[in-house]
């Protein structure tokens, strides 16, 4: 019989983390554990905040679903028993791990994936004046992909700043809905200048119409406008890429379902992540395989990461253990 079991975890900051949205000096998680038989397996959802989604509602949803976990629901019921969401996430990645470890085969054997390697993965430059920016930026300059998070005024300021402070680094942001009321498409032709290779989610989620006559010089990506499949034809023609989070669509399941509609709409992958620790981003990183950029820098931005944590070493990230997921 398999039995659940789920608890909030709290996951203290290196440093102030903050976007355009405010800032975060700690992440509280939820854990799902699923049990049957001496098979253990764990998945890990952060509260997807903008959404309405905290740890107590997420925590709530999880435990709400015993009694058919206990009856043997599996991932596929789940995309019909829940909503998307960092609750669906959770119990979905810990399914995997669970049919992994029975079959004693690794996720990415079970989805039909090549061996995972080690992969590139963006490091986030938290939002700041310029000034502080570029300080951060200079610390990580030795990294070859940097994500800016961008707020609206002064953002020209501080991507030039960062360019100085690192000018061989690759660089990306997000605006985390921040632009509304600018002018996007000059904006973004002023900001070609520092060689900027993508810009996430420049106007709020459902202004997404306003960005129709835009030409931009430098992709879009949708990201708080899409949370699963049920949104994808409405950002087709806007984008050209789409952020997947495994806690906005609800799990590796929903994910991968995601990814070959988005890829059969013409559009190109990027798979970021919430702040967590490698359990939540282990999933992410056979999505994150598929795809162009891969922004899997969570743990980094911790205080501390739990044991079996994910290695980065450089710029890159390696493969989860199987100690960790999957």
């Amino acid at each position: 019989m398999r039995q659940l079991t789920a608890r909030i975890e709290r996951w203290d900051t290196a440093q102030p983390f903050t976007i355009a949205r405010g800032t975060k000096s700690f992440v509280d998680v939820v854990v799902a554990e699923i049990r049957e038989g001496s098979h253990r397996g764990r998945g890990e959802g952060t509260a997807i905040y903008y959404r309405g989604e905290l740890p107590c509602s997420v925590l709530e949803a999880v435990e709400g679903m015993a009694d058919a976990i206990r009856g043997r629901a599996g991932r596929a019921d789940l995309l019909d028993m829940m909503p998307p969401g960092a609750a669906r996430n959770a119990l979905d990645s810990a399914l995997w791990d669970l049919e992994a470890k029975q079959a004693g085969k690794r996720v990415w054997e079970l989805v039909g994936l090549p061996q995972p390697r080690p992969m590139l993965t963006a490091y986030t430059i938290s939002l700041g004046n310029p000034g502080a920016m570029a300080q951060q930026a200079k610390a990580a300059s030795g990294r070859e992909l940097l994500k800016l998070k961008l707020g609206g005024e002064g953002d020209l300021e501080r991507v030039a700043a960062v360019r100085a402070a690192a000018p061989d680094a690759r660089l990306i942001a997000d605006a985390n809905e921040a632009w509304a009321g600018q002018d996007v498409e000059r904006l973004c032709h002023a900001l070609a200048e520092y060689r900027l290779e993508l810009v996430e989610q420049p106007l709020p989620a459902g202004a997404d119409g306003d960005l129709a006559h835009v030409q931009s010089p430098i992709p879009l990506a949708a990201d708080e406008s899409l949370q699963s499949r049920a949104e994808l034809g409405s950002v087709v023609g806007l984008y050209r890429f789409i952020n997947l989070k495994l806690d906005k669509c609800g799990g590796l399941t929903e994910g991968l379902a995601l990814i070959s509609a988005a890829r059969q709409r013409g559009l190109s992958l990027m798979t970021g992540c919430m702040l967590s620790t490698s359990l939540g981003i282990a999933p992410a990183f056979l999505a994150a395989m598929q795809g162009s950029f891969a922004d899997l820098d969570g743990p980094l931005l911790l205080a501390k990461d739990r044991e079996h944590g994910l290695r980065f070493h450089g710029s890159d990230v390696d493969p989860p253990e199987v100690a960790l997921w999957g």
